[in-house]
């Protein structure tokens, strides 16, 4: 049960003024050296992991501060155990990320033992502090913004460890923490639902891929021809160019057709584009830049539901149905897929640019269905299973609003929550 606080304010009955802001009667406010087990102090981990080690010690690695546990970790030689059993971790304990990617927290599961990278502080919590509640301490926005402003460094950041044993952070009573924690999770655990059926939904395009692109499963009553096809037989460059009216836009590899302004937030074209390349609704879109996993560029289909310009660098061809543009488009969101159709096809020039023209992108073949009406029911499939994909993508991104709202309200004390004890003390 959540109760909301008055407007703050140092007047306000019950509250008091502290070194980090208004708190709650009753929350002390401790550096995190106060809070930990003295026969364990704040420790940075291994300075250098080595080669893997079969039977070695589990060494978690920044990027896993999140997941210990749940992935396989580096295992570095056993000769760590002495060198760094200082810095060895347990079930219970919070790491904080201290270099590089600061204030990144996980708790590590109980049953877990081994070492940390040199990235990484451990921190053991004394009885009186919940792990649990200790991690959402740091990562709330308030703690994680006086985190930025004690960080040093210019090419290197780092927390300093003496930084980081000064730190405070606000404790209340461990009842409350506990409960607090457990309200908490709820929406972790929400998340944690929704993110696994994004997984699934991501699989399953996979599998769409390989077997349904390909023809290898068919549709129930399908039975029309498919066949390997130049992309030059179902697309057709059409050539037009800007009439003046259209948007500027560009090309994501997760959002297709973006907005240049909206997504960039500038835009980028030349003062005039009368030669920038028309997009039609549907029209599939080549980009001939190296893009992070697409070295060979990106092709999308405009799901725009207007005429829009892209620059003249681009390749713009209109399907033979817009069907089949929604198969390329699922097709070759795959860096594999893209790269496996591009490569025999491109070289590069002097300015690592592709050197490819518009026509050499379509003498590539593939496998496609020739029954418009397959290809409509194959789309369909494809549509259906990004909308299930948006909707997913939506919801995690309320709750992720939702939960931060809350770490603001509760890990400030300004909405109070009932605990058993509490009710206990009331009777």
């Amino acid at each position: 049960m959540l109760k909301a606080a008055e407007e703050c304010s140092p007047e306000r009955e019950g509250y008091k003024e502290t070194k980090i802001g208004l708190l709650p009667t009753g929350w002390d406010v401790v550096s995190l050296e106060e809070i930990t087990d003295p026969s364990a102090p704040i420790r940075y981990g291994v300075v250098q992991i080595g080669p893997d080690t079969p039977g070695g010690v589990p060494i978690v690695p920044i990027k896993h501060i999140r997941r210990i546990g749940d992935v396989v970790l580096h295992r570095a030689s056993p000769k760590i155990e002495g060198q760094y059993k200082g810095s060895r971790v347990q079930g219970g304990d919070v790491l904080l990320s201290v270099k590089g990617t600061i204030g990144e927290v996980g708790v590590v599961p109980d049953g877990f033992e081994g070492n940390i990278a040199r990235e990484i502080a451990r921190i053991r919590p004394k009885p009186c502090c919940d792990a649990q509640f200790l991690s959402l301490q740091i990562q709330a926005p308030q703690t994680q913004r006086r985190i930025d402003n004690l960080v040093v460094g210019s090419t290197r950041l780092e927390f300093s460890i003496h930084a980081v044993r000064d730190f405070m952070v606000a404790l209340p009573p461990l009842p409350e923490q506990r409960k607090i924690a457990e309200i908490l999770r709820t929406w972790d655990e929400a998340l944690e639902k929704l993110t696994a059926l994004r997984a699934l939904n991501i699989r399953r395009r996979v599998w769409f891929r390989t077997h349904l692109f390909t023809g290898k499963v068919r549709l129930p009553g399908f039975t029309g021809e498919w066949r390997e096809v130049r992309l030059s037989e179902v697309l057709h460059e059409h050539g037009s160019k800007s009439t003046g009216a259209e948007e500027v836009y560009s090309v994501s590899v997760h959002k297709g057709l973006v907005n240049q302004v909206e997504h960039l937030g500038r835009s980028f074209s030349a003062a005039n584009t009368d030669h920038y390349n028309r997009v039609l609704p549907g029209d599939i879109v080549y980009t001939k830049s190296p893009t992070g996993d697409f070295p060979l560029g990106i092709i999308k289909q405009s799901k725009i539901d207007r005429e829009v310009i892209v620059s003249p660098l681009y390749g713009v061809f209109t399907p033979q149905t817009y069907a089949l543009g929604v198969i390329l488009d699922a097709l070759f969101e795959s860096p594999l897929a893209a790269r496996n159709y591009l490569h025999p096809l491109v070289q590069k020039g002097a300015k690592n640019t592709i050197a490819v023209t518009n026509s050499q992108f379509l003498e590539g073949k593939l496998r496609l269905p020739m029954d418009p009406a397959e290809q409509a029911a194959i789309a369909d499939i494809v549509n259906a299973s990004h909308a299930e994909c948006a909707g997913i993508d939506a919801e995690i991104e309320a709750l992720t609003r939702q939960k931060r709202g809350l770490m603001q309200k509760l890990l400030t004390g300004e909405w109070r929550v009932a605990t058993a004890e509490a009710t206990e003390v009331a009777q």
